[in-house]
């Protein structure tokens, strides 16, 4: 479709993507230079309805983005007052003292929040500085330049048909370029993973690691709401089959977040993330929690866990990627809002000098030096050696390794282990189903646990169904001919949102269905399909889940 002829627009830098690292880096540029034309393009309805996060925030990268954050009304109104660690078993938990656990383990200071709201609020913030965010707009496509740098993005293309060729509505959408590109896609991001490619940024880092968090909103009976009340838990019902653990925060207006996280190196093809969560419920210290209240929303994303030994190389010619498309999260805190915001400002910072120079088209390499230099390199240095730890030796050697390792690296600045690989892909991880035997999961009960398509439509998850398929396979074939008789056909199960069924009909066989309508845009597909034959591309703009408050 390279004959289009598109409408363009001209902006010194384009951001895509309204999360915390790309509204950091457009409130930074104009905070600089308020005569900079910036772009926000967000595939969201609106902003936030695609931001999904626990969250507890450390608020340091917020600060130093806009130090007056309180005055200026934020929504971060709910301090973390208590502290829990449990160890679960099926019956009864021990809570885990919170003493022996180094200093960056403390959650003093930080808040429990919305994310999807800060968001919100930070997009205001940037349209006063006059920045331009336009919701809806789904970027598809990448424009390369004459000398193979970046230069632009498609946006807001509309009305295909479900064989890829216009429709008889069709937009075929703008072109927006810019002198810098910034991609801020969260997670494994459809463009980020084609400029990681294009430019081999990942020749030099480890393999990436994601976990799966879902995430429910619960209005609980008053009784039991302890607002600013934050809860780890680890072991039930994970056990040996991955790793893992939940999180319960007690938010204000007696709402508690509480979610469930999977790594996603597990190894028996028959584990269900979704139903884990669901059983997880059930356990009597959670059931108490949350008897009597009722779900309100749920929605799942993947997570970067591969932490600071997996980060690509961030910049590239004539672009630069923020958040969780470097993969900024620190594992054993659950946190990378801070480190998405604090990378949206020293981009911006790279960019600004840049353009003061005269220079566009470029590599900013100020700002990958800073990244693997400086506060966020400190923060995940310290706890690079978590996850491996973790993947390689099971959750209670890795908590008392681990923590010696975070100790270490506080106290003295160095690590007795080095710096650890990961080991396989999550993807690679995958065993097959002969080897290991199929669980049992309760049936939900429709009152602590319900199933998938249920919850999905707690996620306002809408797609047009006459617009090509955002899930696409390299080879229609494998999920029948190779994954089912191989490994079971784990997209069935590792989806949290039913996107995929294999449909046995009466004297045709197996069949693979994708019902994209339900796609919540968590990108686990993209990440554990154990023959790396499914592709995550963005849907038309507006389309996914719609979250109110996550």
């Amino acid at each position: 479709m390279t004959d289009i002829e598109r409408e363009s627009m001209e902006y010194d830098v384009v951001i895509v993507g309204a999360g915390p690292a790309g509204l950091s880096a457009a409130i930074r540029l104009k905070q600089l230079d308020a005569n900079l034309d910036v772009v926000v393009l967000e595939k969201g309805s609106e902003v936030g309805a695609h931001i999904l996060s626990g969250a507890v925030l450390d608020p340091a990268g917020l600060t130093a983005l806009m130090p007056d954050w309180k005055e200026r009304g934020a929504p971060i109104n709910v301090p973390v007052k208590k502290d829990r660690f449990l160890f679960l078993g099926e019956a009864g938990h021990i809570r885990i003292p919170n003493f022996p656990m180094p200093p960056l383990m403390n959650n003093h200071g930080n808040y429990i929040v919305s994310m999807a709201n800060v968001c919100r609020w930070m997009a205001e913030q940037a349209e006063e500085l006059g920045v331009e965010i336009f919701p809806g707009m789904a970027c598809s496509e990448l424009i390369y330049g004459e000398q193979g740098e970046l230069v632009g993005v498609v946006a807001g293309e509309f009305g295909k048909n479900p064989d890829g060729t216009p429709g008889a509505a069709y937009e075929p959408g703008m072109e927006l370029r810019g002198k810098y590109v910034f991609l801020s896609e969260g997670v494994r991001g459809s463009l980020s993973k084609q400029v990681i490619a294009k430019y081999d940024l990942a020749k030099d880092s480890d393999v990436p690691k994601y976990g799966l968090g879902m995430k429910e909103i619960w209005e609980i009976n008053p009784d039991q709401h302890q607002e600013g009340t934050v809860t780890h838990t680890m072991g039930w019902p994970l056990g040996g089959n991955a790793g893992g653990g939940s999180f319960i925060y007690h938010m204000d207006n007696n709402q508690v977040f509480i979610g469930f996280v999977v790594h996603l190196n597990y190894k028996n093809p028959y584990v269900s993330p979704y139903m884990e969560f669901q059983r997880f419920k059930h356990h009597p210290e959670i059931a108490k929690l949350l008897e009597g209240g009722r779900r309100v929303a749920y929605g799942a994303r993947a997570i970067s866990e591969g932490g600071y030994q997996s980060m690509p190389k961030a910049v590239f010619p004539g672009g630069a990627l923020l958040g969780c498309s470097v993969g900024l999260v620190n594992v054993p805190r659950i946190k990378g809002n801070h480190n998405a915001m604090f990378s949206g400002k020293f981009a911006a910072e790279a960019a600004y000098a840049a353009l003061q120079a005269g220079r566009s088209g470029d590599e900013l390499s100020d700002y990958d030096t800073e990244l693997r230099t400086g506060v966020i390199a400190k923060d995940l240095k310290k706890v690079r050696n978590v996850k491996p730890l973790w993947s390689k030796y099971g959750m209670m050697a890795s908590l008392a390794l681990g923590g010696v390792d975070m100790w270490t690296n506080t106290l003295f600045g160095f690590s007795l282990f080095g710096t650890l690989k990961h080991g396989k892909s999550d993807a690679d991880a995958t065993g097959y189903a002969a080897d290991h035997k199929e669980i049992d999961y309760p049936k939900p009960d429709g009152t602590l646990s319900f199933d998938r398509l249920t919850n999905v439509s707690f996620s306002a998850t809408n797609h047009e169904e006459e617009q090509p398929c955002h899930l696409q396979l390299a080879d229609p074939t494998v999920p029948i001919s190779v994954n089912l008789p191989k490994y079971a056909e784990p997209a069935q199960r590792y989806c949290p949102a039913g996107v995929y069924e294999v449909i046995e009909e009466a004297g045709e066989g197996p069949r693979f269905q994708i019902n994209f309508q339900n796609c919540v845009h968590c990108k686990t597909c993209d990440i554990k399909d154990p023959s790396k034959n499914i592709t995550w591309v963005t849907p038309q703009g507006g389309d996914g889940p719609n979250y109110p408050n996550m």
